[in-house]
């Protein structure tokens, strides 16, 4: 079965193409991190993922570089003749299933946007201060 899990962080905004009959094509890599590390070697892998159609669409509206990125898919190898007549050998990660790696206040801080505007900071137990007289807000 070809089946690939991974979650890792986009080392670069997301490529976004279209083809002439509309469909997008969004490129990307994901930087994953190795579970065992050896001395003086890579600490991460870096993966080529490809995402089509609705995906792809997701990516381009929701994902910039730094955030953090869970995927679902199958490895997919090609080949093709560059300009110079040599054969080029490929393997990217097509994407089937696409979600965040981690909350949009803390994708934002590795992505390096603003913070959002909360009710104050979060306790030990991640969850934020919300102020006395805020229910006669609540419109439930």
């Amino acid at each position: 079965m070809n089946s690939v899990n991974l979650t890792g962080r986009l080392t670069r905004d997301p490529d976004i193409r279209y083809t002439d009959s509309g469909s997008s094509i969004a490129r990307f890599t994901l930087a994953v991190d190795r579970r065992y590390k050896t001395e003086n070697g890579p600490t991460a892998d870096f993966v080529s993922c490809v995402a089509f159609g609705k995906s792809a669409e997701f990516v381009e509206k929701y994902f910039q570089k730094g955030m953090k990125m869970e995927l679902s898919g199958r490895i997919q190898t090609g080949s093709y003749t560059n300009q110079d007549g040599n054969k080029v050998y490929t393997t990217d990660v097509v994407a089937e299933q696409l979600g965040f790696g981690e909350s949009k206040s803390a994708s934002q801080s590795h992505a390096g946007g603003q913070k959002s505007q909360g009710y104050g900071p979060a306790d030990a137990d991640g969850f934020m201060n919300v102020p006395d007289g805020i229910d006669e807000e609540l419109p439930f």
